[in-house]
């Protein structure tokens, strides 16, 4: 892991979540080491709301849940950088190592990403499709795709990177 300023070009924005599909990681991963540009991961915590938005660092943020406290978030954010820093790890670079960061951010993940993207001025937004099943679909259907509103809200690209599973497995 790096530092928050990066030296030479403009990170790639990845949003990033535990447990997701690895197909998002990697594919900006790879595509940081082909660009040889760093990697801005952010996560974030959907259980909390912004309180305060400080660009220089993570957002000041509340919890919905008091008795989830930051500890949980540090058990998350932990747990994603020893994902990231594997993935980094085996992205092609050719021997050249990725440059890369965790933010952690606050509230609505479009939204959060969106302000994220326009404070670091990237060139490109990375995330993943929603996960199969149907409390993902639940979830989608009542927060909205994070992919679909960044295309709309927002002038930066927006790679959307698929869930691939086997067509024989893709019935639910």
């Amino acid at each position: 892991m790096t530092p928050e300023r990066f030296s030479g070009p403009p990170p790639l924005l990845v949003g990033v979540l535990p447990n997701q599909h690895p197909e998002v990681l990697t594919t900006a991963a790879n595509l940081a080491a082909r660009l040889s540009a760093p990697l801005l991961c952010a996560y974030v915590d959907e259980a909390s709301y912004l309180v305060e938005w400080d660009p220089g660092r993570s957002a000041h943020r509340l919890s919905l849940h008091p008795g989830q406290d930051d500890e949980d978030v540090r058990a998350v954010t932990t747990d994603l950088k020893a994902v990231i820093e594997s993935t980094v790890a085996n992205a092609g670079t050719g021997g050249v190592p990725v440059e890369w960061t965790l933010r952690t951010l606050a509230g609505d993940p479009a939204r959060a990403l969106a302000r994220l993207a326009a404070e670091s001025n990237v060139p490109m937004i990375i995330v993943g499709t929603s996960e199969r099943g149907l409390s993902h679909r639940l979830s989608e259907m009542l927060n909205g795709s994070v992919g679909l509103w960044l295309t709309h809200h927002q002038s930066r690209p927006v790679l959307v990177v698929p869930y691939r599973r086997p067509a024989h497995q893709d019935r639910e």
